[in-house]
């Protein structure tokens, strides 16, 4: 199809365009949340690939009366904090004002052609939305952008070509979660409810403890009973949290060595600081999070790297069911001293051995998966410029 059959139009005259609400004051009542409806955030959509179905929070009636329910096929776009991000309602849910709402004139639009040609626009859009005090891209800003669509079989065309690489990555991501999920699940039988190969079945039935409290096979700690052969130790017996290093972003050389804080990855670099794999938990902000990289990485100030003669892949799994202690009220803040001081449970080198093995190899299928998805969005991204200019001859019967 020729280039010039196709029309510049704004946003809102390919569809209705609204922002979210959220008017009752203060926002974070206690009462508005924790119902059955999907509250979706400006995070939430940025970390969604291409349809928005994991939130973080819900709305209750009450949280909902004061907001919107927004119907599945909307396309959300933040206008604040994170800015000009993009994804398509998988369900039903709300957002807040920082998000607008857009819903095709499906005689005119289809939803996820608009969203790819906004991927397109976000350099600018960001770039509009830069402020003395705070960004934000509002509603009229957002209206001034021209989208230049062609007849609808095409824009239906170019959707179906771009989201079918969506759609596989979106598969991918789901089943790298069931491996995780495998894994973990493998980690509480062993190491949680210490059913593990060679564990010693209790003789008696559940809730019918020996007369001296004791279970077969298992012997007291101050971690309640445990098997014999196992041991308990200090976290500062077991591993060392090593601090990383300032790098403000205007140093960050934008490499391949990605660059960890506790939020996980916020930028590349061209030098590492710790060989990998390895685990970074978060030190300030996100106090506790924790990551796994399997490469070469740098550890900014904000994060501790862990170094220990145990198996760093059983530790990815022991790290995050200890309790962390909050030491700062004002900046929330991981003491070593107060995470070496907490306890947990040793089992036998042996155990460990096998455990990693199976660990390693979910890991390994994920890994597989995760290179397949980089190979689809790289795919995905070559083509969506050239689909949008009208460079690819299309068949649209």
């Amino acid at each position: 199809m020729a280039r010039a059959e196709w029309q510049s139009a704004k946003l809102n005259e390919l569809g209705f365009v609204g922002r979210g609400k959220s008017r009752h004051r203060p926002r974070n009542a206690a009462f508005l949340y924790g119902g059955q409806y999907p509250f979706f955030q400006t995070g939430d959509i940025k970390a969604a690939s291409f349809h928005l179905t994991q939130h973080t929070q819900t709305y209750s009636e009450q949280g909902l009366a004061q907001s919107k329910l927004w119907k599945i096929g909307t396309l959300c776009i933040t206008i604040a904090a994170n800015i000009a991000e993009t994804a398509i309602l998988g369900i039903d849910g709300c957002f807040p004002d920082s998000v607008v709402g857009f819903v095709a004139d499906t005689d005119k639009a289809d939803v996820r052609f608009i969203k790819y040609y906004m991927d397109t626009l976000k350099l600018q859009m960001q770039s509009v939305s830069r402020g003395t005090t705070q960004d934000n891209l509002s509603v009229d800003k957002l209206l001034t952008f021209d989208f230049l669509v062609p007849p609808l079989p095409v824009q239906r065309r170019i959707a179906g070509i771009l989201s079918a690489y969506d759609e596989l990555i979106e598969n991918c991501q789901r089943r790298i979660k069931i491996l995780e999920q495998m894994a973990r699940n493998l980690y509480r039988e062993w190491f949680v409810h210490f059913r593990y190969p060679g564990s010693v079945p209790s003789s008696r039935p559940a809730g019918h403890p020996s007369p001296s409290g004791r279970r077969d096979g298992f012997r007291p700690s101050s971690l309640g009973p445990i098997p014999q052969g196992w041991e308990v130790k200090k976290v500062g017996e077991i591993l060392e949290l090593n601090y990383g290093k300032a790098l403000k972003q205007e140093h960050r050389s934008g490499g391949v060595v990605p660059v960890y804080g506790s939020s996980g990855v916020v930028g590349h670099h061209d030098r590492a600081l710790v060989k990998g794999p390895g685990i970074v938990i978060g030190r300030k902000g996100n106090v506790g999070s924790v990551f796994w990289c399997d490469d070469d990485f740098f550890v900014i100030d904000t994060a501790y790297f862990v170094t220990s003669s145990l198996p760093l892949r059983f530790l990815l799994y022991v790290l995050p069911t200890l309790n962390f202690i909050n030491n700062d009220a004002a900046v929330p803040g991981l003491s070593r001293n107060q995470t070496y001081s907490l306890e947990t449970l040793v089992p036998p080198a042996a155990l460990l051995t096998n455990f990693c093995e199976l660990a390693d190899m979910f890991e390994r299928q994920a890994g597989t998966l995760q290179r397949q998805i980089q190979t689809l969005r790289r795919t995905r991204d070559l083509l969506l410029p050239r689909l949008l200019a009208g460079q690819i001859a299309l068949r649209t019967n």
